[in-house]
């Protein structure tokens, strides 16, 4: 989850709105990469969640990362909730998962150093408290009561505000990670074709990435839970916003958007004002019933943005927003397919006349089956194990145009952190496929053996 933004002025005029968006735009030489993943934290002898308090905890973890790696403590209401160091932060999800945003970087070699470092950090400091974590799509035994809620604001205005949206937007909150990549555009043009091709293939990263076959310690029938939890959070939201998709789509477009969607809170003086349900359009206006009279920032819109769930969001760049949260490999996976497909214009262009065909119900129903069968699934002729071979092809093929080397030269470009996917389509099977084997096999159902094996 997005930490408060800060820095933006008062908002004078309609046309600041997509001005925002619009001041992301960058060279192709600037543009950056920055990796996102959240894991589960857990104690070892009793395989519960870690509470936020107490020696064996989220805050004890945050505190270690603080005093032994020279991060910096992000505080709310007194409590640590979050870590800075060198344009990354660690911050935490509703129920406590611990999520790193890396630093925007030159190259995957550079991002998938970043996560390194990270995850041998964090191991760290669990190895001395007798606490691990795990990669997975969503909590594989725990109940929501089990899951702490993490003592930050939003939260807690949101955990209210989800139970009359949906039913499973607090699962969402408590008990789903992810990995994700935010990626830059040159102008709105690219920033267009680049969020359809997203759009439009998230279904296969959530068929390739899907890692969350386990729900309150059984099979769920999903191979990604974590898909199926987001399609009935809050309609909205989420979802595959077919509107991107219509002649004359823009950063104005996509404001029209955000302004539709109600609001969670605004943020003032360290504390979060509840706004849930309320309209932004009312907020430019002065007319916020929970701040009458007053009108926003920019600050405040860019808290808004972060308010909006689809598969692929735009803010200052684009976030990739459709697969489980994983194993060590994938990490870098991720990055290396989005990269991939959409910074050599080659591949984007080549990834375009892939999709540009299908019509909205087809990209629906490709995402409501990578979530149900993953590699699997199959939509009016499309079967997504030959899809993804293809998708992967064009992405190892815009890895190896971008020719970026990796470890002082001796690696030619970022092909190789396709590996994982590329093992995957050989095999016909994702880690949620190894996962129900394991557990039908050699497991003899016993979901304990889960936490040993696949943590970090």
């Amino acid at each position: 989850m997005s930490i408060p933004q800060s820095g933006g002025g008062p908002i004078e005029s309609f046309d600041q709105l997509a001005g925002y968006m619009e001041a992301g735009c960058k060279p192709k030489d600037d543009w950056r990469i920055g990796t996102e993943h959240e894991k589960f934290g857990y104690c070892k002898d009793s395989l519960k969640p870690l509470p936020y308090d107490g020696p064996r905890s989220i805050k004890a973890i945050l505190e270690g990362l603080r005093d032994r790696f020279g991060w910096d403590a992000v505080e709310e209401g007194g409590n640590i909730i979050g870590l800075t160091k060198g344009g990354a932060n660690v911050s935490l999800e509703p129920g406590g998962a611990l999520e790193l945003s890396g630093a925007p970087l030159v190259s995957i070699h550079e991002t998938c150093d970043e996560v390194n470092s990270h995850l041998k950090e964090v191991q760290a400091i669990s190895d001395d408290i007798g606490a691990g974590f795990i990669g997975l799509g969503a909590a594989p035994t725990w109940s929501h009561d089990e899951m702490p809620l993490m003592p930050k604001g939003r939260y807690k205005l949101m955990d209210a505000y989800m139970q009359k949206v949906g039913t499973m937007g607090r699962s969402m909150m408590r008990r789903t990670c992810t990995v994700q990549v935010n990626l830059d555009f040159a102008s709105e043009a690219d920033m267009v074709q680049k969020m359809r091709v997203a759009v439009a293939l998230q279904p296969v990263a959530t068929a390739l990435f899907a890692n969350s076959p386990f729900f309150e310690g059984k099979p769920n029938g999903h191979k990604s839970w974590r898909s199926r939890i987001w399609r009935d959070l809050d309609d909205d939201r989420t979802g595959m916003v077919p509107f991107i998709f219509d002649d004359g789509f823009g950063f104005e477009a996509w404001v029209d958007y955000v302004l539709n969607v109600p609001m969670y809170f605004v943020y003032r003086d360290g504390e979060y004002i509840d706004a849930l349900g309320m309209s932004f359009r009312d907020f430019l206006e002065g007319k916020l019933p929970a701040l009458p009279g007053e009108t926003p920032t920019l600050s405040d819109w860019a808290d808004h943005m972060t308010t909006v769930f689809p598969e692929a969001r735009v803010k200052k760049y684009i976030e990739m927003r459709g697969a489980d949260g994983g194993p060590w490999r994938r990490l870098c996976a991720l990055p290396a397919f989005w990269v991939g497909l959409t910074y050599d214009q080659g591949a984007l262009d080549a990834a375009w006349d892939l999709v540009k065909g299908w019509d909205a119900e087809t990209r629906e129903e490709l995402r409501v089956q990578a979530s149900v069968a993953g590699l699997q699934a199959e939509v009016g002729g499309i079967k997504m194990h030959d899809l993804a071979r293809e998708v992967v092809g064009i992405a190892d093929a815009g890895l190896a145009s971008r020719a970026l080397p990796g470890a002082g030269g001796m690696v030619p470009d970022e092909t190789h952190f396709l590996n994982a996917l590329k093992d995957s389509l050989e095999s016909g099977q994702t880690p949620a496929d190894e996962l129900l084997e394991k557990f039908h096999g050699e497991w003899s159902g016993d979901l304990s053996r889960i936490f040993p094996e696949y943590s970090y």
